[in-house]
């Protein structure tokens, strides 16, 4: 490795450090800011955003760089680079393109609008308001088209928006993959549908004393692997996970007394997003190498832990003996009948409160919807009705306001559009990497039904989490399980759980 390529890395490493304080800055705006500060925190945000950015795309780096690669081709110059460093340099390269191309002003604009439209996202949901929030959608939609033609794209706009997320992945590629994945997942629907077995998750419902929904949680956590010296959960409007450093990761999620299944679900949820993030190579922060391979590879590990694992009958084998002692009145239910309550199949209208056959559905729906923002000029205004339209089309049913229908996800408000096609990517991801892991690991779920997990969670850690950007997503998922993505596993995986569990 050259003198060069020292520097650069070096100044990686001080813009990853700038980058930590922002999103430090933004995890407080979740958790505990007080409400007055709303104001202040934009204007934080929007100074940290300029900075950060110009130590990304300054002069000091551009000089640095352009000695190592050319700045407009990618190529990089010298010609005894072996195949990682050639790969560690193109990434470079691409991240400080995506990044220059932004002028300041855009960059800050867009963080301070926001930041703003966080808060007023917040405050509209809470009073049911789309029309305080549409000014605000409705700039953040045109900066993103704007953002769009700055990156470039071959085909479409969206390709451009979604390259943040999933690298190397199309629009064209999602549509394909999702057209197989719809088609095998309404067939299945349709049969649970007209299954005798009639579950009741009533149970569930009852009251649940939200401290020991909260200790239970973190129990389980920690018997994951979520090492807590290096990490801490908080409480948040949103679940989300917040990766300041391997040795920093913090995770949030929300309790409700009469629904013991979310806190504890989100938990988990959000536990596997932390995971990768304890997991990724401290020796590579700041560098390509020391960051997750895409969003979706992301979701695939909280997917899979959240749904895979912590709602598998052996996991609760394991821990429903304990979740008894915690909630006396589940003593005289079996763990059979909790099994079932807790992967009970029913159409929902919230996205995160979807179970596995219907959620990947809600996610196709946002994609559809966020396609003809970008790329067929929807009118912001018109979201709510075509929201309800396609809530009929996919689960018939027809939300009763907006704060259950178009405001429910905060995504859009943090200009986080061309996100959503990651969510379902990363229920086939996560599939075929656990077809893989029972295959590699001996007595797979026998180590589950012992509470022993960190033969599992080596296995992602060295197949995965500290590969860190070697390779796309798509590439990824071919090197780990010799096979390209596809629905099948996902749907396969579904197919075995629910014809049990619904006796189809």
């Amino acid at each position: 490795m050259d003198d060069n390529l020292n520097i650069l890395i070096d100044l990686l490493k001080k813009h990853a450090k700038a980058e930590s304080v922002q999103a430090l800055v933004q995890w407080d705006q979740e958790t505990y800011m007080p409400e007055g500060a709303g104001e202040f925190k934009s204007e934080q945000l929007a100074w940290l955003s300029a900075l950060v950015h110009e130590m990304h795309t300054g002069e000091p780096f551009k000089k640095v760089l352009e000695k190592v690669v050319n700045l407009y081709t990618g190529d990089v110059l010298n010609s005894n680079a072996d195949k990682e460093e050639k790969r560690l340099l193109y990434l470079i390269w691409k991240d400080y393109h995506y990044a220059s191309v932004l002028p300041r002003s855009f960059v800050e604009d867009f963080s301070f609008l926001t930041s703003q439209s966080q808060q007023v996202w917040a405050k509209a949901r809470a009073n049911n308001d789309f029309k305080l929030f549409l000014p605000y959608l409705e700039k953040i939609v045109d900066m993103c088209k704007k953002q769009a033609d700055y990156y470039g794209y071959k085909t479409t706009p969206y390709d451009a928006l979604m390259e943040q997320y999933e690298p190397g992945v199309t629009t064209q590629q999602v549509e394909s993959l999702f057209s197989e994945l719809k088609s095998g997942l309404l067939e299945l629907l349709d049969k649970i549908k007209n299954s005798n077995e009639k579950l009741d998750d009533h149970l569930l419902k009852e009251s649940f004393d939200t401290a020991h929904q909260w200790a239970f949680g973190l129990e389980v956590i920690e018997k994951m692997g979520f090492d807590m010296t290096k990490g801490r959960q908080d409480r948040s409007a949103h679940p989300f996970t917040t990766g300041f450093h391997p040795t920093d990761v913090r995770i949030t999620t929300r309790v409700y007394e009469n629904d013991m299944k979310s806190a504890f679900f989100s938990t988990v949820h959000e536990a596997g997003h932390a995971l990768y993030e304890q997991g990724l190579p401290v020796e590579h922060f700041g560098t390509p190498f020391g960051q997750a391979a895409s969003y979706g590879i992301h979701e695939s590990q909280s997917r899979l832990w959240e749904n895979m694992i912590a709602k598998s009958l052996p996991f609760w084998h394991y821990f429903y003996p304990r979740l008894k002692e915690y909630f006396p009145i589940l003593q005289k239910t079996s763990v059979e009948a909790f099994y079932k309550m807790i992967n009970m199949v029913k159409p929902s209208l919230i996205r995160i409160d979807a179970d596995e056959v219907t959620y990947s559905l809600h996610i196709m729906l946002r994609f559809e919807i966020e396609k003809m923002l970008i790329n067929e000029e929807l009118n912001v205004s018109e979201l709510p009705d075509l929201w309800n339209a396609k809530m009929k089309e996919y689960f018939d049913l027809t939300p009763p306001d907006d704060k259950m229908g178009v405001m429910q996800d905060v995504h859009w408000s943090m200009g986080s559009i061309g996100y959503f096609p990651s969510y379902a990517l990363g229920n086939l991801y996560a599939a075929q990497f656990l077809k893989k892991a029972v295959a590699d690991i001996p007595g797979f779920w026998e180590t589950i039904q012992m509470g022993e997990f960190a033969i599992f969670l080596q296995w992602l850690r060295e197949k995965i989490h500290v590969q860190g950007r070697r390779y796309n997503p798509l590439d990824l998922v071919s090197s780990v399980t010799g096979q390209k993505l596809s629905p099948k596993p996902f749907l396969q995986y579904l197919n075995t759980k629910y014809h049990e569990i619904y006796k189809l």
